[in-house]
């Protein structure tokens, strides 16, 4: 990562490193970044070495406040000498923050149609994770859901993996989840709106809505749930009752399921189906 016009070597924390930080972000916004980012990077290594360090006995006869001074000063050297050649955490974060930065249709989208569920699509904000951890934080979402999702499956006969596959992609794997204003959990993890009807809590939220397959941004009304039992059972009781989703019960086959949800008008966007299926499969390969 070339890394130009600022020394990298000063952290962020220094108030001349910031003054040089906001001038570079007025300048050039994504070099800024990249060197937040890398700063980032470099002090949170020397907090997992300072970590390592304090759990480290160090009682020894050679030991003494000077030896924990330059043992202190050489973390912090090859904390930056570490992040200068990068680990990767940095350029996740560049990942990450620049698709914030710059909304793209894989966004939250939700059906244009009053109290219909929707979808955020952030499920794709995984691939800017290594393989590694994107598999762990797969698996865990897998797993914490798992009971939920067979619950609701009992429920409507639909399979467990194909509804935690829908929770996924809604909610990017447990990644985007929609908030409330305090910042609490709605454990909405479908995208379902809060219509007139809706007597429980409501989370608003900006959302991308498609109307003849042109996005725009508008505020919509969620609803918001106690737990994450609360939310998958509504979702059962969703598909069980509305008539519009009784093509949905009746698939087991992903590609059948989401073709199904998205004639039914699930959501707006004309590419749900396609990201439902591909989803899906990650899940099912985890299940």
């Amino acid at each position: 990562m070339a890394l130009s016009g600022m020394d990298t070597a000063s952290l962020a924390v220094d108030a001349q490193s910031l003054d040089k930080l906001k001038l570079q972000a007025r300048q050039s916004p994504d070099q800024s970044l990249r060197i937040a980012a890398q700063q980032f990077e470099t002090v949170f290594l020397n907090m997992m070495l300072k970590s390592m360090r304090d759990a480290t006995p160090q009682d020894g006869v050679f030991d003494s406040e000077q030896t924990k001074m330059f043992t202190g000063m050489l973390d912090q050297q090859l904390a930056q000498t570490m992040a200068n050649r990068g680990v990767g955490l940095a350029e996740v974060m560049v990942r990450q923050l620049s698709q914030q930065q710059v909304p793209s249709a894989e966004s939250r989208t939700t059906s244009a149609e009053f109290g219909v569920p929707g979808t955020q699509h952030s499920a794709l904000s995984t691939k800017g994770l290594p393989s590694a951890y994107r598999a762990d934080f797969q698996q865990a979402f897998v797993d914490k859901m798992r009971p939920h999702a067979e619950a609701a499956s009992r429920t409507t006969g639909i399979p467990a993996h194909l509804i935690m596959g829908q929770a996924a992609l809604e909610s990017g794997w447990g990644k985007r989840e929609i908030m409330n204003a305090d910042g609490s959990n709605s454990h909405n993890l479908f995208g379902i709106k809060a219509g007139k009807d809706w007597k429980g809590g409501v989370a608003e939220v900006t959302t991308t809505e498609y109307h003849n397959g042109i996005a725009s941004k508008q505020v919509e009304r969620f609803r918001a749930y106690g737990s994450y039992t609360e939310g998958f059972r509504d979702y059962a009781a969703l598909l069980s009752d509305n008539p519009r989703y009784a093509a949905a019960l009746d698939q087991t086959e992903s590609r059948a399921f989401a073709q199904a949800l998205q004639k039914a008008g699930y959501a707006t966007d004309p590419r749900y189906a396609d990201k439902l299926v591909s989803v899906i499969g990650s899940v099912r390969t985890r299940a």
